[in-house]
């Protein structure tokens, strides 16, 4: 069984990679996002341009977010919007609680939302009598199914239209059909009777323009936007980051977020939200709340190092890719996060020395880097991450010995040539047999050479000569 802890990343990967029937649902999922990908980016001829421009603008807010935060606070104060800053998680959920107690409901109406997964919001909510309906329809399957999402845009990927059936059939009392059409049309009429009767609805959000306070909710189903409109009070919920220096810069990312994140030029839906109901603009909620969340990133900010996490759109494109998370899926990370970027920012946000592992679920190829529209360095994060881990002490005591060991051997020619020397005897007795400790049984140390490359150059030297 996996478990969500991000300490548990070596058993859950053990466990995942065992499931071929996992691994086969997952690369179909991620080729299918990236084969679109690839087509929806050659249209654009001046792609690497705008990635460059992305990372710059990221940049410019993550060096400056007190700045922006206090710019997008004033612009959506003055537009009727209730702006609340949360320093840390449990800030943030006592906020929205808070909030949500004042109107006297038992149950709200949530789109999706990464930062209120990291918050663990639901749990929180329905440990106080709150009943939280999720509207997103991987969404509603997940929940069904008492799970957590395994992409950050493709919350039930690990799940085939046949699971699906299942669960439909077995949770909602409904013969068995795995027509996906079918199975849409039965989620929508139950979501829709709970739009109707919603007091308050929670989104999260994809960005957040300072000049002029708009945030602005991205998607293909149009139950954010129910979300936002039909209840009396909407409650926003994002990070700090999440902030864009001017509305001018949103048709860049409207770009490069979901032709990365599902392959399409554009979202079915882009809502732009001003405000709550006024004179003016008759339609959305009586109320509208911001929450900004810190938790730890304007310290993370500060780093050197691991600042360009934050440049981080959410559009998945680094999981997509990951030989590592297709081999494992979003379970295994045992975080919100999963994927390369998860890897990075989760010891960083959540703490080192538990997800240690996790800048290991790597295999340094750099695709996620490449794939990246706003150019994080992620596999080079990664080492860096690695370094500190190292630095830290968090490694066992066998793996230092054998790091030492190794260490003292490299720095010697004559060392070195005796270990080569000893490998190439021990490994016909015991590579046949064994696994290479630290490894999975499935592989093996590579074959040792009779002769070394040093001696196959002096060879050559002395037969041909150094011409």
């Amino acid at each position: 069984m996996i478990e969500f802890s991000a300490s548990q990343f070596k058993s859950n990967a053990r466990t995942a990679v065992n499931d071929a029937g996992l691994r086969a649902k997952i690369k179909k999922a991620t080729g299918t996002s990236l084969t679109k990908r690839q087509e929806t980016v050659k249209e654009i001829p001046d792609w690497e341009e705008l990635r460059e421009k992305g990372h710059l603008l990221r940049k410019k807010v993550v060096d400056d977010l007190d700045r922006y935060q206090a710019a997008f606070t004033e612009s959506a104060q003055s537009n009727g919007m209730v702006v609340h800053y949360a320093e840390t998680h449990s800030d943030a959920t006592k906020i929205i609680y808070d909030i949500i107690r004042r109107q006297s409901v038992r149950s709200v109406v949530k789109s999706k939302s990464m930062i209120t997964e990291e918050l663990r919001l639901n749990e929180m909510l329905e440990e106080n009598g709150v009943r939280v309906i999720e509207t997103d329809l991987g969404e509603y399957i997940i929940q069904l199914a008492g799970e957590t999402p395994s992409h950050i845009t493709a919350p039930a990927l690990h799940k085939s239209k046949e699971d699906i059936a299942r669960l439909f059939q077995e949770k909602l009392h409904i013969p068995y059909t795995d027509d996906p059409e079918e199975l849409t049309k039965v989620a929508r009429e139950r979501l829709r009777k709970e739009f109707l009767n919603a007091k308050v609805g929670i989104s999260g959000v994809n960005f957040a323009c300072a000049d002029t306070g708009t945030i602005t909710i991205i998607e293909n189903e149009a139950n954010a936007r129910l979300c936002t409109v039909l209840p009396d009070v909407h409650i926003a919920v994002m990070s700090v980051e999440k902030i864009l220096p001017s509305i001018n810069d949103l048709p860049l990312f409207l770009k490069l977020l979901p032709r990365s994140a599902t392959g399409q030029r554009m979202t079915s839906y882009v809502s732009m939200i001003n405000g709550p109901r006024s004179q003016y603009n008759p339609d959305g909620p009586r109320q509208l709340h911001i929450v900004i969340l810190d938790g730890g990133r304007k310290q993370l900010a500060k780093h050197p190092a691991w600042k360009e996490s934050l440049y981080c759109i959410r559009c998945g494109a680094c999981m997509n890719i990951c030989p590592v998370y297709q081999s494992v899926g979003g379970h295994a990370y045992g975080s919100v996060y999963p994927g390369p970027i998860g890897s990075v920012i989760t010891p960083t946000l959540f703490g080192m020395q538990e997800a240690q592992d996790l800048p290991y679920a790597s295999s340094l190829c750099g695709a996620c880097t490449d794939i990246c529209p706003v150019k994080i360095d992620l596999h080079h994060h990664l080492l860096w991450e690695r370094h500190d881990i190292v630095d830290r002490g968090y490694k066992s005591f066998t793996e230092k010995i054998a790091m030492t060991l190794w260490r003292w051997v490299m720095l010697s020619p004559s060392r070195l040539e005796f270990a080569g020397r000893a490998g190439w005897l021990l490994q016909k007795i015991f590579a046949k047999k064994l696994p290479a400790p630290g490894w999975t049984p499935q592989r093996r140390f590579p074959k040792i050479a009779r002769k070394s490359f040093r001696k196959l150059i002096q060879h050559d030297k002395d037969e041909y000569g150094s011409s």
